[in-house]
This record gives C-alpha cells, structure tokens and sequence, in this order.
C-alpha cells in the first residue's frame, strides 16, 4: 500500500462502544446506515467531516464496553482508514481486526497528535508522521495471520477466499 494521507481525529481515554456507535442505531446491520451515527455522543461533527483515508488516535481502552462488532464496522464504513491507541479493550481489538480495520498499538505517536493534525502513513510498513511537529511512528509489524485477514478485507472475507464460496 502506498503513502496516504489524511486528518486526525483524536479522543481521549476509554472511549466506550456505546460512544462509538450509541445502542439506539443498534437495528441496523447495514455499515453504511451504522457511519452515519458512529461517534455521535462523543463528536457530533464527525460524520461531516471525516473523509476517506482519515484516522482515529486516542488514549488508553478505546473500545472498552459491550463486545458489538457494530462499533468498529461504523468507524471503518464511516471512512476511517485506522486507529491509533495507547492499547485496546480486547474485544474491540479483535472485532476491528475481524472486519479489516487496522489497529495500531503505539502509545509513543498518541500524546504527539492532536485532533486536526494532518497524517502521512504507510499501513503496510506501519508507519505514521505527524505533519504538523515532523515526528515519526514505526508500529510493530502484524503476525502473518491478522496481515491475511487484512489482506482478505476481513476474516468473513478470508475464510470464503480459502473455501471458494
């Protein structure tokens, strides 16, 4: 994958999956009916000003709460191209990975952005700077395994490639 750009969006620290997607939109299955809600309660700017290729960076446990995969589906539907955070709620980490979200564990770029900062990265490499102070991030590389979900679009995506259906 090759260098993108995009802005930040930055939260604090246990920003929970009823704030990610809030349980009244829970009716829908649909990512792009679920985009239109994600983050709402938190930041009632955000789906109009998200674009495609934009990240989400925030504190320690961001997707602490309930087990919905609901939550990472409206961030990643809702244009979101990764996260960044000091760590994860467990379930959360895994229900993005699940889906194809990227998810990033690198404490040392979170207290470096802030919300606005414009974002150069390579998913790939794991690499982030932030444009604004010139710093720059190398996350730990995935395990081949979640890099193949990655690469699939998701585990659903994954075990239909490796079935043929």
């Amino acid at each position: 994958m090759a260098l993108q750009k995009g802005t930040v969006f930055r939260y604090g620290r246990d920003v929970n999956t009823d704030i990610i997607i809030p349980a009244r939109y829970m009716s829908t299955q649909d990512p792009k009916e679920l985009a239109k809600y994600c983050m709402e309660d938190i930041d009632p700017e955000f789906v109009k000003n998200v674009k495609p290729g934009d990240i989400i960076v925030a504190e320690e446990n961001f997707g602490c709460g309930s087990s919905r995969e609901h939550a990472p589906i409206s961030i990643k539907a809702s244009g979101i191209t990764c996260i960044i955070a000091t760590f994860f709620a467990r379930i959360f980490y895994r229900n993005a990975v699940n889906i194809g979200l990227p998810v990033f564990e690198l404490p040392s770029a979170v207290e470096n952005f802030r919300m606005g900062d414009q974002v150069e990265y390579d998913l790939e490499k794991g690499w982030f700077k932030n444009c604004r102070t010139g710093s720059q991030f190398q996350a730990k590389p995935f395990t081949p395994e979640i890099k193949e979900i990655f690469d699939a679009g998701g585990l659903i995506e994954l075990v239909k490639q490796q079935t043929g259906r």
